[in-house]
């Protein structure tokens, strides 16, 4: 159990996107919290992106958005990332990789989101 908990809030950003031309561009938050009992660093990040068409894109690399944040019990951080698909809707799922003091690694599950524009939510 990596006792690493990940929240994802995603929007759609209606001023990048050009649906006319197939570009679909949103945005997502996540906040990652350490509810365990030791420090663990976030070193990576593997990201499968699926879009409607079911054409996958596989993002691997270290850390997020240039930082390898490190939480001690009870911390939380968070960041703001964007995707663009080709089609109006699509998936994104993956881990982080995570490392302990020790220099144990571990992976921590990022549950599937969807990314779906307001107007095609029925």
């Amino acid at each position: 159990m990596s006792n690493i908990d990940i929240q994802v809030i995603t929007q759609y950003i209606h001023e990048q996107s050009k649906p006319d031309a197939g570009r679909f561009v949103f945005s997502y938050t996540v906040t990652v919290s350490n509810l365990g009992e030791d420090p663990a660093k976030l070193i990576g990040r593997h990201w499968i992106i699926t879009d409607a068409s079911d054409a996958v894109q596989e993002v691997q690399g270290v850390g997020v958005v240039g930082e390898q944040p490190r939480l001690e019990p009870g911390e939380s951080y968070t960041y703001t990332s964007g995707v663009v698909l080709d089609t109006e809707t699509g998936t994104m799922s993956g881990h982080y990789e995570m490392q302990r003091d020790s220099g144990e690694q571990f992976n921590a599950k990022i549950p599937a989101f969807a990314l779906v524009p307001p107007h095609a939510v029925h």
